[in-house]
């Protein structure tokens, strides 16, 4: 069985570009930022329960901090509706370009938001409202900086080029908790609190302008100008919808694991660290590093191996293996709840985080063409993630809560790394009776 995967259109066509590293390296930075301003706010997230959602009882204020993280998912679809059809109608860079900007005003409003003893109600209100334009804009860059990758690299590299996509999140990550890391090393708690959150918002609202300046030098797709040139898809949504709907299921299947142990281990991992554990902040966030920097490593060490061995091959034993081990891990974790256990178990996390997100990009960009590539991608990653990821830190602290049970997170991992391997399956058998192109 192969799942070597090509769409029977333009896309399938090689590519005449032989360097692609600049295109490759502007969306890489662009897409780094984005996800750092994503994940800043999940690691302040007891912090920003204090300060905008305060409550007499301190899970209740932790729940609706990560609540409203998990609200600005619900924006994501719309997102990736606008932004990835945007992508398909005005072209990649158009689409990328614009998704910064609304990224950069999200962070913007919370960097420099009230707090909720200063003006009350409002306070929250102005958090939700950045974080679901964060939502918005992020909902819209996998799907075009994913075609933007994949469409200038050579048809034969498509995984290695795509797993930069991954590469950046792991980069996103380690920028993010390492930021964290320092100011509440260097910080007391009461500088955390007054204003040491804030400094992290900062540090991307001042890469954002770097970011925006060289994503608006780079050039659009050679696929996409031999589409633009030839005929544009009118409605690209519409199209996926009636089209290609099965795809697009599968794909939401194909993304659903990866995304619950993603969010579950490298988001909200600091926080059940320093809640559940009772390991110092610094050292939570030490270990988010690990995950990030291992992610950012071998992500395209997995996309070269989807190259070479299909990505059904390896993304299917990478999503058998996160559903073995979730369990050991937090197993390891609750048992010998040391940092240096911390710092093992997420290296292993950030290993089998590569393995199945790296083939992720390719597989996807493979499914859909390039008439609604942009589109395809940005609905089957954005309502996975934001069913079976966003809400996930809200569920998992919910779960521990309620069964008293500090497993408890494990297992909703290995039940959506089930419907993952189910998928991968399905998807599998379906693209090996395609006719090759």
């Amino acid at each position: 069985m192969s799942a070597q995967f090509r769409s029977p259109d333009l896309g399938a066509m090689p590519v005449a570009r032989r360097n692609p590293w600049k295109e490759i390296c502007a969306a890489s930075i662009g897409n780094a930022l984005e996800f750092y301003d994503l994940l800043i706010y999940g690691y302040f997230a007891i912090v920003i329960g204090k300060l905008f959602f305060p409550s007499a009882d301190e899970t209740t204020s932790l729940l609706l901090s990560v609540g409203t993280f998990g609200i600005s998912f619900v924006m994501r679809p719309l997102g990736a509706v606008i932004l990835g059809s945007y992508a398909d109608r005005a072209g990649r860079k158009a689409s990328l370009t614009l998704s910064i900007l609304f990224m950069m005003a999200g962070t913007a409003m919370i960097a420099f938001a009230p707090t909720y003893s200063q003006i009350g109600i409002m306070s929250p209100l102005i958090v939700i409202a950045a974080r679901m334009l964060q939502g918005f804009s992020t909902g819209g860059e996998f799907g075009a900086a994913t075609a933007f990758m994949v469409e200038h690299a050579d048809a034969k590299r498509r995984g290695f080029f795509a797993s930069w996509q991954l590469s950046t999140q792991g980069l996103a990550t380690v920028l993010a908790a390492g930021v964290s890391a320092l100011l509440s090393y260097v910080l007391t708690e009461s500088q955390l609190n007054d204003w040491g959150w804030r400094v992290a918002f900062c540090v991307g609202l001042l890469i954002g302008p770097v970011g925006l300046y060289i994503r608006s030098q780079i050039d659009e797709t050679p696929e996409f100008k031999k589409l633009a040139a030839a005929k544009q898809e009118k409605s690209p949504l519409k199209t996926v919808l009636v089209n290609d709907r099965l795809n697009l299921l599968l794909g939401i299947g194909v993304v659903a694991g990866a995304t619950a142990f993603n969010y579950v281990h490298k988001v909200y991992m600091p926080t059940y660290a320093l809640k559940q554990l009772h390991i110092p902040a610094t050292s939570s966030f030490l270990g988010a590093m690990v995950t990030g920097f291992v992610l950012m490593v071998t992500a395209p060490m997995f996309g070269t191996l989807s190259d070479r061995h299909g990505r059904f091959k390896v993304l299917s034993i990478a999503m058998m293996m996160i559903g073995a081990t979730s369990y050991p891990l937090f197993l390891m974790l609750t048992t010998w709840p040391t940092v240096t256990t911390l710092i093992i178990v997420q290296a292993i996390v950030g290993l089998l985080l590569a393995a199945c997100l790296g083939p992720i990009p390719a597989m996807l960009s493979d499914i859909f063409p390039t008439s609604t590539r942009g589109t395809g991608l940005a609905l089957s990653y954005n309502f996975s993630v934001t069913i079976f990821g966003g809400f996930s830190p809200l569920i998992v602290t919910w779960m521990i809560a309620f069964t008293n049970n500090k497993m408890a997170p494990s297992f909703y991992v290995m039940t959506t790394g089930l419907i993952s391997i189910v998928a991968v399956l399905a998807l599998g058998r379906r693209m090996a009776r395609r006719k090759p192109f």
